[in-house]
């Protein structure tokens, strides 16, 4: 299910932010993967695609063009983006179109379009819902580790020092880019869940350390390479919570 923020933003009147790649994870995490690959991957003489999609209409396979001209529009390295951008938008539309304008519509004529114009779509929850207070021991005591970090290991130390350096803001940040959402359960971090039920919130180790932690909000987990030290640790949290989505189109 599509959060209701990232709804209203890419679903914005006059197209104020385009849907995102990391969009698509809540909604089909193997449509999402399909498209990943893509977007990460030469393409070019391998896949024969246009600007089409199939689609079942009462049982018939139609062709819908994503764009005007689209069936006669190859699909290459240079134009991907527009064409992961035009499935990801199709995806989401597909079969809720009707019910998503509709609340969408109803969301922006309580709130001026031009008020959520400034925001994306984890900045627009921050500001509906809000920035409660995040109990550190509570998020702590309920975090798993993987891939040989454990609670005592350098870097989860590390980790857990910055984010106790971080302010409130930036500790949603953190969770908000790992979980997809700054939202807290009632019961506390025990009851976080995942795009399948309960899933609490892990560290994994992954990476080099030139690479920067990535995040898969549908397990709520964070990858975090080993870094060296404390200090470029920090960095690079910061960065990738900061200026980075976590599977966002460049």
């Amino acid at each position: 299910m599509l959060p209701l923020c990232d709804l209203c933003v890419t679903s914005a009147p006059s197209s104020f932010s385009p849907c995102e790649l990391s969009d698509l994870e809540f909604l089909d995490e193997e449509f999402h993967q399909s498209l990943q690959w893509m977007k990460d991957n030469d393409i070019e003489d391998m896949l024969d695609l246009t600007f089409t999609v199939n689609e079942e209409v009462f049982g018939q396979i139609t062709e819908r063009e994503l764009k005007p001209g689209g069936a006669g529009i190859p699909v290459s390295e240079k134009n991907k983006k527009e064409y992961i951008e035009r499935m990801v938008k199709w995806r989401i539309e597909r079969g809720v179109a009707q019910q998503t304008e509709s609340l969408v519509r109803g969301f922006y004529e309580v709130v001026d379009v031009r008020l959520v114009s400034v925001f994306d779509a984890r900045e627009l929850e921050l500001v509906i819902a809000g920035t409660a207070e995040i109990d550190l021991a509570d998020w702590r005591n309920n975090t798993e580790y993987r891939g040989g970090y454990h609670d005592n290991h350098i870097v989860i130390r590390w980790f857990w020092a910055a984010v106790e350096r971080f302010n409130n803001e930036q500790r949603l940040r953190l969770l908000q880019f790992v979980t997809g959402t700054s939202s807290i359960p009632y019961e506390g971090f025990a009851s976080l869940r995942g795009s399948n039920g309960p899933r609490r919130f892990c560290v994994e180790k992954w990476g080099k350390i030139t690479s920067l932690p990535r995040a898969h909000t549908c397990f709520n987990r964070l990858d975090l390479p080993p870094y060296p030290s404390f200090s470029m640790l920090y960095e690079k949290l910061v960065t990738a919570v900061e200026e980075t989505s976590t599977f966002g189109l460049e």
